[in-house]
């Protein structure tokens, strides 16, 4: 067995040992958690969140890692931190039962920390430290410091009892949470403990064009690295969950495996192969011109070679989305019945991007499929600005390459700007395959027909003709562009620049 070194094992010895709250997403932004046997602020206004991420990390280390936990708290009794997260899937009235957790309710009266001036922390000490002993925490929660030195004064005696608070729960080797609230041009109210916490995370909820957003962000972590940018986090049934940029960036290994489009004619427009597997597809176009259409063929076809697929629909219900394919001969109904296909209907305005988000990390993990439609991205637009979009956009698309999952998104181009086929969303770059459908005019605007060409498909080559795009009771067909089609002089001038437009976009 190989000798280690004598500098190799000081280094280990000096590494910062990590405490892992089990919170998901937390533990990533911080490379493993928060420091293990050392203190860590949680600092931030009111209804940020911090009681509950303080009960949420006690009760993920009794469940997940055998560590006992106590929660101090100077504010709510017991019974009303069971109403806190009474509509919550957090087991806290079970685990203390169990002994696994202490619930401490501390009632501070004003004349204790006032009389004689000589307020000190001794009381505390001594039953805190029974309340650790009495079931071998390694975990301590005290909510709030405000509530703690509310009385103090004294700046020179508060300073010096932070510093003997924070000392003993070093010394009684447990990872402790310590929540405050935020003060004026500081982290805290007293502006001493930021100085003292080994770790600082700020919690924030701010309210923009009436949709609420909860941030995290790491202020300071001694020792260790962590990341600096703020993350959306959102609370729901299963507690808190902080949503990073993926780590899984851009390491997903190619592929040369082909998955059908549902067309066999679309199918010969990339050389007979389809889309390349576990890529991103987009269709962008005007209204009524065949993208969700073209979407239930691709599910369909998933669904057909026995592989699941997730259909998330933002403008119609299940439904009705079953009833409007049915009648280009797509059915969705037996493969729903089946549990091949599973319809997500939502309307975005009802919560913020980052819960979108959430919910879709949920499905994907409870329901594994191997493809993932989104029935229009657009849908999405004003639920945040141009950099909170592209932001979710990206951490969706990573989510998805990660797990080997393709991608298939449809993008909604406004009937006045018919030429432009950036579909509005700005995602074009993070694209493998881009396809775009529009409206085109037979034998000088006599008929509306659907035109269907592609833009870019990395890795692969594909035809660059306009295509007609036929929708019929038999289900959909590409056909060849007849010469004498457009031959209007208008209709030559929309196709020639929409053709001028798509060769600008492929160059770049």
């Amino acid at each position: 067995m190989p000798k280690t070194s004598k500098k190799k094992r000081a280094f280990n010895r000096n590494q910062l040992h990590k405490c892992p709250t089990g919170i998901k997403g937390f533990d990533e932004i911080t490379e493993g958690g928060l420091p293990k046997n050392r203190t860590t602020l949680f600092c931030g206004n009111t209804g940020t969140g911090k009681t509950l991420l303080g009960i949420d990390f006690l009760i993920n280390g009794a469940i997940h890692y055998n560590e006992p936990g106590v929660f101090m708290s100077f504010e709510e009794t017991e019974d009303e931190l069971y109403k806190d997260v009474a509509s919550l899937n957090l087991d806290l009235q079970g685990l203390v039962s169990r002994k696994k957790i202490l619930l401490e309710y501390v009632l501070l009266e004003r004349r204790d920390i006032q009389e004689k001036g000589d307020f000190n922390l001794e009381g505390l000490f001594v039953r805190l430290e029974h309340a650790i002993d009495s079931i071998g925490a390694k975990r301590v929660v005290l909510d709030s410091i405000e509530s703690l030195f509310a009385g103090v004064t004294d700046a020179g005696i508060l300073r010096l009892e932070i510093k003997r608070l924070f000392r003993w729960l070093k010394e009684k080797q447990v990872t402790a949470i310590i929540t405050g609230e935020m003060g004026q041009g500081s982290f805290t109210r007293h502006g001493l403990e930021e100085y003292i916490s080994d770790c600082i995370i700020l919690l924030d909820n701010r309210v923009r064009e009436q949709i609420s957003t909860r941030r995290i962000r790491v202020i300071k972590y001694r020792g260790s690295n962590h990341g600096t940018n703020e993350y959306p986090f959102v609370i729901d049934k299963g507690g808190l969950s902080v949503i990073p940029i993926t780590s899984a960036g851009l390491d997903q290994p190619g592929t040369a495996k082909r998955v059908s489009t549902g067309i066999p004619s679309l199918d010969k427009l990339f050389r007979g192969a389809g889309y390349t597997r576990s890529s991103t597809v987009l269709v962008s176009g005007t209204a009524g011109t065949g993208k969700t259409s073209l979407a239930a063929a691709f599910a369909v076809e998933r669904c057909r070679r026995g592989e699941r697929c997730l259909f998330l629909s933002y403008e119609e219900s299940s439904g009705q989305l079953i009833q409007n394919m049915s009648s280009i001969g797509v059915q969705f109904e037996p493969l729903v019945t089946k549990g091949l296909l599973k319809i997500v209907s939502t309307r975005p305005s009802f919560f913020g991007l980052e819960m979108h988000l959430l919910d879709l990390y949920k499905v994907i993990a409870e329901f594994k499929p191997k493809a993932v439609i989104v029935d229009p991205l657009t849908s999405l637009i004003g639920q945040g600005n141009q950099l909170e979009i592209q932001s979710m956009l990206t951490r969706m698309i990573d989510a998805l390459k990660s797990k080997g999952i393709t991608g298939f998104f449809t993008s909604l181009v406004s009937s006045t700007e018919q030429n432009d086929t950036s579909g509005e969303i700005g995602v074009s770059s993070l694209i493998d395959t881009w396809i775009v459908v529009r409206e085109l005019e037979e034998n000088e605007g006599k008929r509306r027909i659907r035109g269907l060409y592609i833009v870019k498909s990395r890795g692969m080559g594909h035809s660059s003709d306009v295509h007609k795009l036929v929708l019929s009771d038999d289900g959909i067909r590409l056909v060849p562009m007849d010469a004498d089609a457009t031959a209007g002089p208008k209709q030559k001038e929309k196709v020639g620049k929409s053709v001028t437009v798509r060769q600008t976009l492929t160059r770049g």
